[in-house]
C-alpha cells in the first residue's frame, strides 16, 4: 500500500461531499428528498449573460489557452463593479487577479502566504475550507470566536489581547456563513488597524453582499487596508453563477502578484466564453437584485415557518442564502436529530457542527429551492412533529 502524504492525515473528506451522496441514495420517483442543505443557487443567471456564453463559445478562435491574468476585459468590468457597487477604485491591469471560483483563491492565497510555523486565524463559526486549507498548507490553525451572545460578531477587546507573533492570516467573511450577519465599517476598521500594528494579511471572503444585505461592503475601502488586506468575491451568490466558476482576488498589486505566482503554477486560464459572459454579468444593475432578493425574502419567511415548527430560535435580520437556527435545549445530539429528520421527512438541513466548536447547537437551512419546494418541506416537517408529538402523548397515557 502506497503511503499518502502526512499533509492529509488531519483533513477529512469535505462533509457535503460525504453527506450529499446518502442524501442522494434516499432519493426516490415516489419520494423527493427536499436539499435545503446547500448554498448552490436554483435560479439561472440573466438571459444576456448565457447568451455572451454561447455566442463566444461558437468563435473557432475562442476556444484556446488564456491570459493567466484573465482578459482586460473582464479585469476592467470588475473594476467597474466594484467602484460601482462599493465606491473602490482598482487598477484593472495590477490589482485584479480573475480566478475559477474564489474557493480556488484560498488555497492560492494560504499557499502564496503561508510557512510551516505560521499560524491562520479562522472565524468559529465559519467555512471549513479555511481550516482545511491552513492544515494542507502545512501551517497552524488558531480560531477565534464569533460570540452569539454580540449576534456573531467578533470581540475585538478580547481578539486584541492574543498572542499575533507567528499570525500571518487572518480570514474574515462579512457577510458571515453560516449565521448571516453583517459587520460595520468601524469593525472591519478595527480589524484592519490590528493588521497594521501586527503585520499580518487580512482576507475578506466577500460572495454574500449583495444578498438581502443593504449596505454592501469591501474591506479595501477602508483606510490602510489596501497595505494588509485582500478580498475575495465571485459572481457564484450573487449572479446565479455557482456552477461557473467564475471569481477574483483583490488588493494591492505586489499581494496580487504573489498569488499569480501560484496560480499560474496550477491552471492555463479561464475559458473565453466564461470570461466574456463575466463581463456582461458584471452589467446587472440594481433591479437585477433587487428583484432576487424578494424572491430570497419570500423564502426566509417560509424557512422561518420550518424552524418555528422545529422549536428553534433564530436572528432577525440575517444576511446571505442561509437562516442559522438555534435548536431547542431538548435535544440532545443535533447531527442524529438532523439525521432523524431526513430520514423521517426525506428533508436535508445542515447540522452546525460542520462550522466549528461554536455551531454545535445550531442548524442552517438553505434558500436556494423555490418555494413550493420550502413549503412542501415545511409540511413534512410540520406533519412529522404532529405525528411524534401524538405518540408521546400515547406513550405517557399508557405509561399512567
Amino acid at each position: 500500500m502506497i503511503s499518502t502524504a502526512r499533509r492529509i492525515a488531519n483533513v477529512e473528506e469535505y462533509y457535503f461531499s460525504k453527506k450529499l451522496a446518502e442524501v442522494r441514495s434516499l432519493d426516490t420517483p415516489e419520494w423527493r428528498v427536499i436539499n435545503l442543505g446547500i448554498g448552490s443557487p436554483d435560479l439561472a443567471p440573466a438571459e444576456p449573460i448565457i447568451d455572451a456564453l454561447a455566442n463566444s463559445a461558437r468563435q473557432p478562435g475562442n476556444h484556446g489557452y488564456q491570459p493567466y491574468k484573465g482578459i482586460p476585459d473582464l479585469r476592467k468590468a470588475i473594476s467597474l463593479f466594484y467602484n460601482r457597487v462599493y465606491q473602490v477604485q482598482l487598477n484593472p491591469d495590477t490589482e485584479i487577479l480573475p480566478l475559477m471560483g474564489s474557493k480556488e483563491g484560498i488555497l492560492h492565497i494560504s499557499l502564496a502566504f503561508l510557512n510551516e510555523e505560521d499560524e491562520v486565524l479562522i472565524p468559529d463559526p465559519g467555512y471549513p475550507t479555511y481550516s482545511s486549507v491552513t492544515r494542507l498548507s502545512g501551517a497552524k490553525v488558531g480560531t477565534y470566536a464569533l460570540k452569539e451572545e454580540l449576534g456573531w460578531k467578533i470581540d475585538l477587546d478580547e481578539l486584541a489581547k492574543r498572542d499575533f507573533s507567528r499570525v500571518k492570516i487572518m480570514w474574515i467573511n462579512f457577510p458571515h456563513m453560516p449565521t448571516g450577519t453583517t459587520a460595520t465599517r468601524e469593525e472591519l476598521q478595527a480589524l484592519v488597524n490590528l493588521a497594521r500594528k501586527h503585520q499580518f494579511l487580512i482576507v475578506n471572503d466577500n460572495p454574500y453582499s449583495l444578498i438581502l444585505n443593504d449596505q454592501p461592503i469591501s474591506i479595501l475601502s477602508l483606510e490602510g487596508a489596501a497595505d494588509v488586506a485582500l478580498e475575495l468575491n465571485s459572481l457564484s451568490k450573487s449572479h446565479n453563477m455557482a456552477g461557473w466558476r467564475i471569481g477574483w482576488v483583490a488588493g494591492r498589486k505586489e499581494l496580487v502578484d504573489a498569488v499569480l505566482q501560484v496560480r499560474s503554477n496550477m491552471d492555463s486560464g479561464m475559458f473565453l466564453g466564461l470570461q466574456h459572459a463575466a463581463v456582461e454579468a458584471l452589467k446587472n444593475d440594481s433591479s437585477w437584485f433587487k428583484n432576487l432578493n424578494s424572491i430570497y425574502a419570500q423564502r426566509k419567511n417560509v424557512a422561518h415557518q420550518i424552524l418555528d415548527l422545529l422549536g428553534c430560535s433564530y436572528a432577525i435580520p440575517q444576511s446571505g442564502l442561509f437562516v442559522w437556527a438555534k435548536v431547542p435545549d431538548t435535544i440532545a445530539d443535533v447531527e442524529k436529530w438532523v439525521d432523524e429528520i431526513l430520514y423521517q421527512t426525506k428533508v436535508f438541513i445542515t447540522p452546525g457542527f460542520v462550522f466549528g466548536e461554536s455551531g454545535k447547537r445550531y442548524i442552517r437551512i438553505s434558500l436556494c429551492s423555490p418555494e413550493e419546494k420550502l413549503s412542501e418541506a415545511r409540511d413534512r416537517i410540520g406533519n412529522w412533529v404532529k405525528s411524534k408529538s401524538l405518540k408521546e402523548q400515547s406513550s405517557k397515557t399508557v405509561t399512567a
